[in-house]
């Protein structure tokens, strides 16, 4: 057992390191498709550490793989990587701790880079993710500089487009990975969430027909469909809802599963009927159901209003993912949520009410996976978004205690 008051100090140690180390990886603008400086300064600052890091191209394959994400059409793979970094262990027993380095796109009056205000970081990235990316640099740091060898090997996924659907994630799974456990690195206030919902984003296309205003009768405008197809969607979230009531951890939630319209493209005139028209937005569900179950059932309920047929519209899904699903009492929850409290987290399990990577290993890899970090979703793509300093400390203690004194990961497990 290693004392919580040891790791203390030696995160206290390296913790202005990690600041400034965040603050410098917030000045890059790494979009989804655009993380590729980004990556080169981490490939640097990891190495520093005397650690193995290695690079995980992003394959041109990828763009065929079925689980690929596609919201953002066109994005290079060629001399595109995502980072795996490795902190041997004592045996062959590992633990992923994944992170992603992509961030959504600026909010009005935001500009690359960062502000302190105390002890809080702002600017994009802050919370999501670059903050709990530079968590694992400081556990990292912690390790390699004290000389603590942890029970089982530790390996790093820093990955690209998460934002858009966990591309790099998912090339990190086809690389080829087994370990024994896998933390998910987003900001959860301290709470370890071991049930994550899914969820799809939907683009649909609709065919109208154009015309003048003045010809009632003739004309069928696209925009109009669009907003049918918004009344119907709404009515399906209802139902899917309350069908979804009761499920546990998320039961605390009025809406953990909430439709969001995020676009609507339609029309050039104002005294035109559309011809064409684009809505895309996402749907969040619980673990009553399935991807493809919703998939199917969107579909269905598009054409259940009797309002639209199959031939007035196109829908696709940019983005599928699973729920992923993990009893709280396996040891990786078990022991998370025990040494985020000796950290100073009131800490307990949960369950995310948004989508995130850790489907990819807990579904596909069999990995029993489960999602934490600093700082808070609330502020996450939000023009405020932010991270308390003392949260990164307080994380990384969390994530040393819970390896170094894990019931699952030791030699004898």
């Amino acid at each position: 057992m290693i004392a919580a008051q040891a790791i203390h100090a030696a995160v206290a140690e390296n913790l202005p390191e990690a600041v400034d180390h965040l603050c410098r990886l917030m000045a890059f603008p790494s979009l989804s498709g655009q993380e590729h400086e980004a990556m080169l300064h981490l490939e640097q600052v990891f190495s520093d550490l005397g650690l193995t890091v290695e690079r995980v191209p992003m394959r041109p394959d990828l763009l065929r793989d079925p689980d690929y994400s596609s919201p953002i059409p066109g994005l290079a793979m060629e001399g595109r990587f995502n980072l795996r970094v490795v902190c041997p262990g004592r045996s062959a027993r590992k633990i992923i701790l994944n992170a992603h380095v992509d961030v959504v796109p600026l909010a009005e009056g935001m500009a690359w880079g960062s502000r302190r205000e105390g002890e809080t970081i702002f600017g994009r990235g802050a919370c999501d993710d670059k903050g709990p990316l530079i968590t694992l640099w400081l556990v990292a740091a912690t390790l390699t500089r004290a000389g603590v060898e942890p029970p089982c090997e530790i390996v790093l996924h820093l990955v690209n487009e998460e934002e858009n659907g966990g591309n790099g994630s998912l090339q990190m799974i086809r690389h080829g990975e087994r370990a024994d456990a896998c933390i998910v690195m987003e900001p959860t206030e301290g709470r370890v969430f071991s049930s994550i919902r899914g969820a799809v984003w939907f683009r649909i296309d609709f065919r109208g027909q154009a015309g003048h205003s003045g010809q009632p009768g003739v004309t069928r405008s696209a925009l109009t469909m669009a907003r049918e197809a918004m009344t119907a969607l709404e009515d399906y979230h209802r139902r899917l809802l309350a069908e979804s009531a009761g499920l546990p951890l998320f039961e605390a939630y009025p809406n953990p599963m909430p439709l969001t319209f995020g676009r609507l493209e339609a029309g050039n005139w104002p005294a035109a009927a559309p011809q064409h028209a684009r809505l895309e937005g996402v749907l969040g569900f619980l673990p009553n159901r399935t991807r493809d179950q919703v998939c199917a059932e969107l579909r269905a309920a598009l054409l259940d209003a009797g309002q639209l047929k199959a031939d007035d519209f196109e829908l696709g899904f940019t983005y599928r993912h699973d729920c992923s699903m993990l009893d709280p009492e396996h040891f990786l929850a078990r022991d998370l949520v025990q040494a985020a409290r000796q950290a100073g987290y009131d800490s307990r399990i949960d369950a995310m009410t948004a989508s995130c990577d850790a489907w990819f290993y807990n579904n596909q890899l069999s990995i029993p996976t489960v999602v934490f970090g600093p700082g808070s979703l609330r502020w996450a793509h939000t023009r405020e978004e932010q991270i308390a300093i003392p949260e990164i400390a307080r994380a990384a203690e969390a994530i040393l205690l819970s390896i170094l004194n894990s019931t699952g990961l030791q030699d004898d497990a």
